[in-house]
This record gives C-alpha cells, structure tokens and sequence, in this order.
C-alpha cells in the first residue's frame, strides 16, 4: 500500500502502523496529514482501498506538543480510519513496532498502577481486552526482572551463525554450512579472541555479568569439544558469580545428542532451548526441518537427564501445511512435557525466507487467529503465565510471539533484550549491542554479520568493543 505524508515527516510512525493492520502488497493509498492551526495540531488520514474511502481525524492543543503525542495523534487517526476497511478490530489498535508492552511497563516502572495502565491501553490505543491482558501481565514480569538488576549489570549475547540446513521460513543471518565445517574453525578462534578481550574491558569497568544467551543460528552445530572451548573460554574471561541465568540456543533437535547436552551442561549452561516448532511430522518436513517430532522428544528426555531444569520449546502457528488440529496437537504434546517456558510465535513472512516468495499452503489468518487463541487458553488453563512478547512486520494475523513460564521461570535474558531495560553486549557474527546509557537513551551497535565479513573485520570488532566501553563510562 503507498503511503503519502502531507505536512509532516513522521513516516516511522505511521508506516510501522500500516505494515501491522494491511498487507504490504495491499492496492490501496493512504494519506497522512498534519496541520497546525493557531491553537490546534491537526492529524487527518484518508485511506483508499477496494473502492472504498474512509477519513479520520485527531487533534491536541500545540502548546502540549511533544513529539511522543504528535506521533500518537497520527496514529490514532489512521488506526481509526483503517478501522472502517478492516473486517475485524485488530488486537493491538493503534499500537505499532516490535514492542508493544513497552506502554504499559513505561507507566508501571513510573510509578503507575495495573488499572491506569489497563485504561491508558484502552483509551488511548484502542488495544482490545485480552491483549491489554496479555501486555499487563508481561509488563509485571518485566518490573520483577527490572528490580533484579544493578546499575553495572549487563547482559552477554554469544552469536554463532551456523545452520545445518535452512528453513524455509528463516530470515536469519545465518550460513547453511549442511557437511561443509570449515568455517566453524576460524569463526570460532576470532570469536574466542573477542572473548578475551571483552572480559578484560568487563573487568576494567566494573561491570558484572547478570545473563548470557548463547544463540544464533543453530549455536549445536558446533561440536562437544567445541562446545566445551566456547563456553570454558566465557567462564574463563567474565565473572559469572552474579550470573543468574545462562542459556544455549539448541533450537535444532538434529544437532543435538546425548553427549552434547551433557557437555554444554557441565560447562556452565543451566537453561537450553530446544525448538520443535511442530510436533506433526508433515509439517516438520514442509519446512525443511530434517528431524521427526520423535526426535524432539528424545532430546528434551537427553536435555533432562543432563541435569537441565530450566527448558524452553518453540512453537510457530502458522506454518506450512499446517492446521488448527495439528497445531493444538503441537502444542498438546509440547505442554504435557511441562518445560519451563513455551515460546508461542506467529508465522511472520520475511524477505529472505524462501516461504516469502512461495506462499502456498499457508494456513487462513482466521486458523492462525484460533490457534493462537488455543494457545492462549491451553497455557493459562496448565498453569503458565506470559511473560514478554514482540511482534514482528508480516505477521499473520497481526499477532505476537509469546513467551510463556510456569512456577516463576521466566526468562530473564529475554525480557532485558526485548524490554532494553539495560546494556545488551553482542559477541561474534550479526550481533547488536545495545547500551543504556544515563540520560536513558539507547545506542544500538552492529557486528559483522555473515561469519566471513566476521572474522575479516576482528581488528575493527575489538576497536569498537573499546569505544562502546568509553561509551558506558562517559569518556566518549
């Protein structure tokens, strides 16, 4: 859909709104417009779609103005007219990005109430009940989490960008290595440098490790003795007494096995993600995943019997050749194992993924609308509570992935990555550093992200690695 602004600049905005509510190949226009009256900020927007016409308009008084309400104003206006061409409300109103209950943590952490929070949701971005629901309860877990941290913590992101096959509906940074191995090794010795070297920096700075997440890619596409350097070399270079959580990405049943899991856990590691997306074969094969439904559920068994008491299992709705009955099966068998945490995602279609050019037999966004809220019911019902959430462009249904925990296990490196509650450091290929800086700002840094470019530009890494670090001290 083209998108025209008139009197403003303020494109984030409102075409971050667009991509949620319509199809980005949807043959329609809307227009933006912003007027300034002598006392009145004007926000109008016309959309025109399927021969049909609908306006809206908002205003605030310009001697309020800020830019957060100017940018509010634009996006009531066009959540209300797209609203008239829409065939239902959309969960999330006029709520647009990535992260949606960053609203009502905001007010909690401001000293607001769950209630004002709920009224703040409703009225003024229109987010229908069970969303409003679902945002509270995630920002709650947030707060919790928030409270946990000092002001010298930080969180530890460990990038490995290997897969042994790509699915189809990856978008990743990733390369698909199948038997060819040989670039794990050289990635692998730089990524080990940059290790070093960031410890020293940490330990120069004062700054404590609080979570590590070792992801990627597919962080078991390594091998057990390599494994085990990766993660004695991070135990050797940081101080992990306040680390209270340290997880490693499996999320590919096939690259795992007994020994592996007994390794990783014996290093260090005392939460693993092991992601079956789906438990119906079919479906597993749809998406180029070369593992079986039985494989995932040796692996959580092998996961268990390594000592690990802290697992997460993904799902996706939405994909492939999948339904709601092989879905709801899905998540059945997923939540009768009873891991710690269940991560609900919506299928979103990337450019990048061969899915985005191949969209045939892709569930209707009224299954993924009922397998979505199956999941809701099921995990509420079995005693699991949300506890962060992020949305993506092109996801069906304009929904969200869900997080889910059970007996207080949330995941407390999830929820500082997505709520940027402090200083996320990236190490290795595709990472992003994010820092928090004092006047509660954020600055966002990015590594190298294929492994070649990776390995070809340590020198520039590690320089950056010192600059971001005078950053956190101020000097820069």
């Amino acid at each position: 859909m083209k998108l025209t602004l008139v009197g403003h600049e303020d494109r984030y905005a409102v075409e971050q709104l667009q991509m949620a509510l319509f199809s980005p190949d949807a043959p329609g226009e809307a227009v933006s417009s912003l007027h300034r009256g002598k006392v009145w900020l004007t926000a109008s927007t016309k959309i025109a779609l399927d021969g049909k016409t609908a306006r809206a308009i908002r205003r605030m008084k310009i001697q309020n103005e800020t830019v957060r309400d100017r940018r509010r104003i634009l996006q009531q206006s066009y959540y209300l007219a797209a609203c008239a061409l829409l065939p239902q409300t959309p969960p999330w109103g006029a709520l647009a990005g990535v992260r949606p209950t960053k609203i009502s943590t905001r007010h909690l952490l401001e000293g607001g109430t769950a209630a004002s929070a709920d009224k703040l949701l409703e009225k003024v971005y229109y987010v229908t009940p069970d969303r409003r629901k679902l945002a509270l309860d995630c920002s709650v877990s947030t707060v919790k989490a928030a409270n946990l941290l000092s002001p010298d913590d930080i969180s530890l992101y460990v990038g490995i960008p290997f897969c042994p096959t790509r699915c189809s509906y990856c978008s990743f940074v990733s390369r698909t290595i199948g038997k060819r191995t040989e670039l794990i090794a050289p990635y692998l010795e730089a990524l080990l440098q940059e290790i070093r070297f960031t410890g020293k920096l940490m330990e120069r700075s004062g700054k404590t490790v609080r979570t590590i997440y070792i992801g990627g890619g597919t962080p078991t596409t390594l091998s057990s003795p390599q494994l085990a350097q990766l993660l004695d070399a991070i135990g050797e270079a940081f101080d992990l007494s306040r680390c209270l959580e340290f997880t490693v990405e499996g999320g590919r049943p096939d690259t795992l096995d007994e020994n592996k899991l007994s390794v990783i856990r014996r290093h260090g590691a005392d939460r693993m993600s092991i992601n079956p997306q789906t438990m119906e074969d079919s479906v597993l094969k749809a998406c180029g995943r070369p593992h079986t439904a039985a494989d995932v559920l040796d692996a959580y068994g092998w996961a268990q019997n390594a000592g690990f008491d802290a697992i997460n299992m993904d799902l996706i709705a939405g994909l492939p050749t999948d339904d709601l009955s092989g879905f709801c099966h899905s998540l059945n068998t997923v939540a009768a194992l009873r891991p710690a945490n269940i991560t609900v995602h919506t299928l979103a279609l990337k450019k990048g993924a061969d899915l985005f050019e191949r969209r045939a037999s892709l569930p209707s966004a009224e299954a993924v609308t009922e397998m979505v809220a199956y999941a809701n019911r099921t995990l509420a019902d079995a005693g699991y509570k949300p506890y962060y959430l992020y949305r993506q462009k092109y996801m069906s249904g304009s929904f969200e992935n869900v997080g889910w925990s059970r007996d207080g296990l949330d995941c407390l490196y999830n929820i500082y990555m997505m709520e940027e509650v402090h200083t996320i450091l990236s190490l290795g290929g595709g990472g992003m550093n994010k820092v928090n800086l004092p006047d509660g700002t954020l600055q966002r840094f990015h590594n190298p992200k294929f492994p070649e470019q990776y390995i070809e530009m340590l020198g520039s890494v590690l320089e950056d690695k010192e600059k971001l670090f005078d950053i956190m001290r101020g000097s820069v």
